[in-house]
């Protein structure tokens, strides 16, 4: 008999498969909208001003500013863009950073939101925004911050090199991986994070071997979409806290944080949350958190943080900040225990 719980779904159009990127602007006029503003990184400005051409009278510009850990000062200068264009919509083209963008707008001025998925970050079916100010990363969930529709086309993720597609794999991974022992966790969470992580887990090693198989990045963004949707449907723990914490006090790159700390969390937790663990354990040869670790290496993942550039002095200030107002966790937040965590992540040691 199941435990008692309570699901909530979050409301979002989802449209998937090879060629569906040619229904931006349908999407855009389905959503009653006239004038969408076009965000991207700096890097993917030529793609996003050709997108803007595409959407013909639809296209009110392109702001391509869009940066790591959503800072709030490019927010305020996306706004102004935004004003500047007249816009009443905004389509994301891009992975992370460029979402977190685009919900940071949508969480000021409840524009509604196309997102391009072109990578396998997940946080396109979140409505949860992390964004950084004077060093500290915060976040907050709200109803607004949820995309109203997501495009995921495997064609558009063809280009994304091999080291990115393992990081932000392994970035999704983590979405599942914390929602399954999750404290609010539900069936259904718990079917589709393991759904998830058997499509990651068969879709990264493909894309190693063979970088524009279709079939592969077409399984490594139905996973992402999975594992995103876990991740907006249940509460976080340890491991994102520990990541919003490097992110945003360190500025440490997003998806190869999450890839490396992943099999530590997961083996801080793993007693503790034995029994909700066992499915993916059993995927990784029966020790999760070794068995993570063992499948990055096998993709050639960055495994330690000091590879990021972090300080082994700063391991300190990290388990301090970790242990201050920590998010809920199947095992309790210790200091010394964070710290040796944080040890083994940053010397990049297989956990025990």
């Amino acid at each position: 008999m199941p435990h008692a719980f309570l699901y909530t779904a979050n409301p979002a159009r989802v449209v998937f498969g090879l060629g569906s990127q040619a229904r931006i602007a349908d999407e855009v006029r389905q959503l009653g909208r006239t004038r969408v503003l076009v965000l991207s990184t700096p890097s993917r400005r030529e793609d996003a001003e050709r997108l803007n051409l595409q959407l013909g009278e639809l296209g009110a510009g392109v702001f391509s500013e869009a940066a790591m850990h959503t800072p709030v000062k490019v927010t305020e200068q996306a706004m102004t863009a935004f004003d500047k264009a007249g816009a009443d919509c905004i389509v994301a083209l891009g992975g992370g950073s460029t979402i977190g963008l685009g919900k940071a707008i949508a969480y000021r001025n409840d524009a509604p939101q196309v997102v391009v998925a072109t990578t396998y970050a997940g946080s396109e079916v979140t409505p949860i925004l992390g964004q950084t100010e004077n060093g500290r990363k915060t976040t907050v969930k709200d109803p607004s911050i949820l995309p109203e529709v997501v495009i995921y086309d495997p064609e558009l993720t063809v280009g994304l090199p091999v080291a990115v597609s393992v990081t932000s794999g392994l970035n999704a991974l983590a979405h599942a991986v914390e929602g399954l022992y999750a404290k609010d966790r539900n069936p259904i969470s718990s079917l589709m994070a393991m759904e998830g992580i058997r499509s990651l887990k068969q879709a990264l090693p493909a894309i190693v071997e063979q970088p524009q198989s279709l079939q592969a990045r077409s399984d490594a963004l139905y996973g992402a979409w999975l594992c995103g949707t876990v991740l907006g449907s249940v509460g976080m723990a340890l491991h994102h806290k520990l990541c919003h914490t490097l992110g945003g006090s360190f500025d440490l790159p997003h998806a190869n944080t999450h890839a490396i700390l992943l099999p530590h969390t997961a083996a801080y937790n793993a007693r503790s949350a034995e029994e909700a663990l066992a499915p993916a354990a059993a995927l990784f040869g029966g020790e999760l958190g070794g068995g993570l670790y063992d499948f990055a290496a096998s993709l050639g993942a960055p495994l330690a943080l000091k590879a990021l550039g972090l300080s082994e002095s700063d391991l300190d200030s990290v388990a301090d900040q970790a242990v201050q107002n920590p998010y809920w966790n199947p095992r309790p937040v210790e200091r010394e225990a964070i710290r040796e965590l944080l040890q083994r992540a940053w010397n990049g040691t297989r956990p025990e």
